[in-house]
């Protein structure tokens, strides 16, 4: 596995902002000021252009992860739910000259993708139950976009199934690397594993269970406004997977909190009213919540750089093996 490079310290973040800079000047804003929002998967940038008014966002994409013709099938899906399922995303601005993503040349040539900006704030966690059965909602009707579409010609998007993230490719990283690993976590994390490879061998890639799907529709990656339905953004790891993936990463980071088993269960009654989620599907919901959550230990390992990795630490290895303990047992099932 590639090293995450924006998780590399030095001046790494320096030379990405030069790079946003140079982008915002090859798409005609050459005043405009460039923020950085975030740093997870890739760097995320506001644009404010003082000249015009507007305001929009810019993704610099991490060296190594994702080749411009899987930009390019991400960005066509992410246009395709808005325009065929009524799905809110954002839509992309093209370069001067219709690019959609934008290779910045240099010592190391980045892509770098220009949203427009959407209104809207991250969903309040205060009463979260009523927004899972609207995300539950929401994830079927992707879901069902997703069965019945004809993606483009070159379409092409990785897939999230056991060997890619747990396996000999482990796209984020070896758990076993994960921040405080000894030798007991190592022990209970790898019955995890096994059990989990063994779990999702025998449910199967049917087309009804795998598919194409956002693989990381987590509040972060909504916008609420009013009383309008969630935006969606964020795209980056839309691959192939298994749909109850979608509800797995929903919850990430937040596993262990005892209110979760209530959002589970909200989550499938929103997507009921869509698609049929069959009882042995419901059956293995944390089959797939213990397979996000040892990947998020490789991914904390390795994105030291992501302020939500440096907060969880090596807390959240210890606290994956006390669910792990419990999930072995039967008692998360």
């Amino acid at each position: 596995m590639r090293v995450h490079d924006l998780s590399a310290g030095g001046d790494v973040l320096a030379r990405v902002h030069d790079v946003a800079r140079a982008a915002t000047r090859i798409h005609g804003l050459p005043d405009a000021e460039v923020t950085l929002v975030n740093v997870s998967e890739n760097a995320t940038y506001r644009v404010d252009d003082p000249a015009a008014g507007t305001r929009s966002i810019l993704r610099v994409h991490r060296l190594g992860y994702h080749s411009t013709p899987a930009i390019l099938s991400e960005l066509a899906w992410l246009e395709a739910l808005r325009e065929q399922a009524g799905i809110r995303t954002p839509r992309v601005i093209p370069a001067p000259g219709g690019s959609r993503v934008l290779t910045v040349p240099g010592p190391e040539p980045r892509d770098c993708v220009m949203f427009e900006f959407l209104p809207g704030a991250e969903p309040s966690q205060d009463d979260p139950v009523p927004g899972f059965e609207r995300l539950g909602a929401l994830t079927a009707r992707m879901h069902r976009h997703a069965r019945g579409w004809s993606p483009p010609e070159g379409f092409t998007r990785f897939h999230w199934d056991h060997e890619a993230a747990l396996g000999a490719e482990s796209r984020w990283g070896r758990w076993q690397d994960g921040l405080g690993m000894d030798t007991e976590a190592r022990a209970v994390l790898g019955r995890l594993d096994k059990e989990l490879r063994e779990r999702l061998h025998r449910f199967g890639r049917g087309p009804g269970r795998y598919g194409l799907i956002h693989a990381d529709l987590r509040a972060a990656n909504l916008l609420v406004e009013d009383e309008n339905p969630p935006a969606v953004i964020d795209f980056d790891d839309c691959g192939f997977g298994w749909h109850l993936y979608d509800l797995a990463a929903a919850v990430s980071f937040v596993e262990h909190r005892p209110e979760v088993p209530e959002l589970v269960d909200a989550w499938v009654r929103g997507y009921r009213t869509v698609l049929d989620l069959p009882a042995g599907d419901e059956a293995e919901i944390w089959t797939f919540v213990m397979f996000r959550r040892l990947l998020l230990v490789a991914w904390i390992g390795t994105h030291t750089g992501a302020d939500i990795a440096a907060e969880l630490g090596s807390g959240y290895t210890e606290g994956t093996c006390e669910l792990a303990e419990r999930y072995l047992g039967g008692s998360l099932r």
